[in-house]
């Protein structure tokens, strides 16, 4: 989840404009929207014109931007998106107003909501937009003749795969490099930045060692968790056990571990590196950061106007968003953030050199 903007209105009320990112950002929107709460957006709406002139056609779809007083909202999974429904209050087309619309909301639509906002749901909001730094997970069971992969999201588990290769003896069984052959397919179209393998025995070692011969970049996500059998079953104990936490944090350690050997090897080099709010915010406004490495509890502090920075925290982050570059927030937790501390809290991997 994206924030960005945030207006105070009158009564206790804010307004505060998000862009969810995933499908886990439209499922935290469905515990933050409520009945008569104000929400805009741009739709499209069909307009009946039944005039002297003109015959009655069914009507028309236009583009417009409208504001509703929402009555109802669903959480479609299997659609992509999230329904948001109820009366105009506000639109781009005045002869709208009073009438019935539904907002379909789907990932990177921009969306207004005012409300007054209760702690959980500003917390849940927050939650959304740190969960978006949490790299994807899948997690591999398997036991002897089938293995099933599972993805990890916050509104839940969903099944990618359910694999039979019946391996052993009799008619109608298959050598096992068939069954571990097909899993290691499946996970390479994943896409995962992680994977955990779980499973009784040592079924899991033994297509670990095919993988790793036969699909070598998968097998460099790999963690493996013992678990007493496997698809869903499989999956609930490694969810309880914490295995996907943990190998989120492992994960994001490792990548800001990587962006902070690099920046400090430019940094040694003379290359295209900058680091410190000014210089910074200099090369944002050139279009030269590839990449903004910023810390979080700096971030808060100046947002919060408790910090000490000349430079606006939105303002660089948006300029840096508008010229094409990306933005990674670095925990204060963790040793790559407190290295990055050491130089200001803020610092850029650039496209090219400034003079």
């Amino acid at each position: 989840m994206r924030i960005a903007d945030r207006q105070q209105r009158d009564g206790g009320r804010e307004r505060i404009t998000v862009v969810p990112e995933s499908l886990d950002d439209l499922w935290h929107l469905t515990y933050v929207l409520e009945p008569g709460d104000r929400v805009g957006g741009d739709t499209t709406r069909r307009i009946q014109r039944n005039d002297d002139k003109t015959r009655d056609t069914g009507g028309e779809r236009e583009h417009m931007w409208v504001e509703l007083i929402v009555d109802d909202v669903e959480f479609a999974k299997f659609a992509n998106r999230l329904r948001v429904g109820g009366e105009i209050a506000d639109c781009s087309r005045e002869d709208q107003l009073g009438f019935h619309h539904t907002l379909n909301v789907e990932e990177h639509t921009e969306l207004e909501i005012e409300k007054v906002w209760q702690t959980d749901q500003l917390e849940r909001l927050q939650e959304a937009v740190e969960a978006a730094e949490n790299p994807d997970v899948a997690v591999a069971t398997i036991e002897e003749g089938e293995a099933y992969v599972h993805t990890v999201a916050q509104y839940g588990v969903e099944e990618r795969a359910s694999i039979t290769k019946p391996t052993g003896k009799g008619e109608y069984a298959r050598p096992r490099e068939e069954l571990f052959d097909e899993l290691g397919a499946v996970l390479e179209r994943t896409d995962a930045e992680a994977v955990i393998l779980a499973g009784p025995g040592f079924t899991k070692q033994d297509a670990l060692d095919y993988v790793q011969d036969e699909y070598p970049s998968v097998a460099e996500q790999v963690t493996t968790v013992d678990t007493s059998a496997a698809g869903g079953r499989g999956v609930h104990e490694v969810l309880k056990r914490g295995a996907v936490e943990q190998v989120q944090t492992e994960t994001r350690i490792a990548e800001e571990a990587d962006r902070i050997d690099e920046l400090t090897e430019r940094i040694a080099e003379g290359a295209k590196a900058t680091y410190g709010v000014d210089q910074t915010m200099e090369a944002a406004e050139f279009g030269a950061v590839e990449e903004l490495l910023i810390l979080d509890e700096r971030l808060r502090a100046e947002r919060a106007d408790e910090g000490d920075w000349d430079v606006d925290a939105n303002e660089l982050i948006q300029t840096v968003e508008q010229k094409g570059g990306d933005v990674t927030v670095f925990s204060g937790e963790f040793a790559p953030g407190q290295q990055l501390k050491n130089l200001g809290g803020v610092a850029a991997l650039l496209r090219y050199r400034l003079e």
